[in-house]
């Protein structure tokens, strides 16, 4: 059985990067009414705050704050805490961090849901290994051995260990870590391109079609999108290929 409109949009993270609210503000806008998910990173957080994360929520999206956190375990722990109390539903740091920095942050969530009534648990995910990341980059550059899939494996596992409910990972990859960590354990792919998009600074893709029959639970989707004459249009044709699979 294929999936219905609104859960095919809700597996869509539509990546909100713009250099300000007011940008951002003039896509959601066109896209008014399609339930999807909203991915706050970088540029828009550190342009807008953590205000515009707590209007998205009032008026009803998901939100994944894509900060992806690494630092010592203490400052991350602190950043979860934080995190968490802003409400937003998922939020993600780095793998490469450690077992003991994931831990940390699992534990910030925690003391975050015990002091404040009525906060919501965020599901917390780790990046394994950027879409951005090449065979030759993470070996001559990063200096880890041995090809993407088992890095990316590796980081997974030791993710599930620490108590995350999933990875950032491509969606290449996301058969294997389902074989590894259970079903349950959430992949969150970007890395998607509909058929014909320019690939832009991606290395590793699929088009939507391919990641929902690969078992992704999320895909993560910018450009193709937000750079369309139309993204509404855009977002629409993505959804209706999703739901054909």
């Amino acid at each position: 059985m294929g999936l219905t409109m609104e859960q095919a949009a809700g597996r869509v993270m539509v990546a909100l990067d713009y250099p300000n609210a007011e940008a951002a503000e003039r896509l959601l806008q066109e896209l008014n009414g399609i339930p999807c998910y909203m991915k706050v990173g970088m540029q828009l957080y550190f342009a807008a705050g953590p205000a515009f994360v707590q209007g998205l929520k009032e008026r009803g999206y998901h939100v994944f704050l894509d900060l992806k956190m690494h630092d010592i375990p203490n400052t991350v722990k602190g950043g979860a805490n934080s995190i968490t109390k802003l409400g937003v539903d998922m939020f993600n740091v780095h793998a490469a961090g450690g077992k003991a920095m994931m831990e940390a942050a699992m534990e910030g969530v925690e003391a975050a849901l015990a002091g404040a009534a009525g906060a919501k648990r965020p599901t917390v995910i780790a990046v394994t290994q950027l879409t951005s990341t090449s065979q030759a980059v993470l070996n001559e550059e990063i200096g880890i051995a041995g090809p993407i899939d088992q890095a990316v494996l590796r980081y997974a596992r030791l993710a599930r260990e620490a108590g995350l409910q999933g990875v950032v990972a491509s969606p290449q990859e996301v058969q294997a870590i389902k074989e590894a960590c259970g079903q349950s354990f959430q992949t969150v792919t970007p890395g998607i391109r509909p058929a014909g998009a320019d690939i832009g600074d991606q290395s590793r893709i699929m088009t939507p079609s391919q990641a929902i029959q690969a078992g992704t639970d999320f895909m993560v989707i910018g450009r193709p999108i937000t750079a369309a004459p139309s993204p509404r249009a855009a977002l629409e044709t993505i959804i209706e290929e999703m739901m054909s699979v």
